[in-house]
């Protein structure tokens, strides 16, 4: 299983982005699915996560509640950030885990590459 996180890049203050992360390879299902992000110079953050199993139960990190919004498309096996009204302190590497089942590895943890959004005017 591979994951690829894409569609970061720069958006001025108060902007929005949409940020994907594609699961690929031997998949039957996503049990969950969370963003971090790193800020430069800074240890890595929870940002937001999605729990299949439990009727797509979402959790956000402080200060994004309001602002983000995690998603899963499980036909397409991608998930999505929408992040609204961008500072410059969301300056970061976002990156995707999924948890993902498949038949002869049971349940396995990976993770994406990350994408770096960057917030300036």
């Amino acid at each position: 299983v591979q994951l690829q996180a894409s569609g970061g890049g720069l958006v001025q203050p108060g902007g929005s982005l949409k940020i994907s992360c594609v699961a690929s390879g031997n998949i039957f299902k996503i049990n969950n699915m969370y963003w971090f992000r790193q800020p430069p110079g800074k240890e890595r953050e929870f940002v937001a996560s999605i729990t299949i199993a439990n009727d797509d139960m979402t959790s956000y990190g402080d200060s994004m509640q309001d602002r983000f919004t995690i998603s899963l498309d499980k036909a397409k096996n991608t998930g999505y950030l929408q992040m609204d009204n961008l500072q410059p302190e969301d300056t970061a590497v976002y990156i995707c885990r999924m948890n993902i089942y498949w038949f002869s590895t049971g349940s396995r943890t990976y993770f994406g590459q990350g994408t770096q959004v960057t917030v300036s005017s």
